[in-house]
């Protein structure tokens, strides 16, 4: 199991745990260059997830976005939660499409879904929603009933097969 105090004092992360899943939280001017330690230093090969919470009206919240990074080293089965927080007007945070290709489609989701740019991404567009989609949609602030995109998308007719 990683020792996590030396990295504690490196990067000035915070620690939990929570049925056996080790989670630190680290600023946002620092989060690239510890994912990039953690892979390259310490076994953590395999990006899981990227994915965002929006904590907005959350009791006690500060900050408005956390992004989360899930983690495996796939030698050892340790698995480790990355978060950073992040906050509008531009939440932005550098792509890790550099460490793990694979972060390409997740940082697009993230994008696409709340609105968080991540600088470096070498094709960062909508994946889910339409080019013409101008919200994001999984921001608490987003109505739940939209607010009257639809009618701008064009029809599309399927053939019968």
């Amino acid at each position: 199991m990683l020792d996590l105090q030396p990295l504690i004092e490196k990067f000035g992360l915070t620690q939990s745990e929570f049925r056996g899943n080790r989670r630190v939280v680290v600023a946002a001017d620092r989060v690239y260059s510890l994912l990039e330690t953690l892979k390259n230093s310490h076994g953590f090969n395999m990006l899981i997830d990227v994915t965002c919470v929006d904590y907005l009206e959350y009791e006690g919240a500060t900050d408005r976005f956390g992004v989360v990074y899930c983690l495996l080293n796939m030698s050892t089965g340790d698995r480790l939660i990355v978060k950073t927080l992040i906050n509008d007007p531009t939440p932005t945070l550098p792509t890790v499409t550099t460490l793990w290709m694979g972060a390409d489609w997740m940082e697009r989701e993230v994008y696409d879904m709340f609105g968080i740019t991540f600088t470096g991404h070498h094709d960062l567009r909508r994946i889910l929603m339409p080019d013409e989609f101008s919200a994001f949609p999984l921001r608490k602030d987003y109505p739940l009933k939209g607010r009257g995109e639809r009618h701008n998308f064009p029809v599309i007719t399927r053939s019968e097969s």
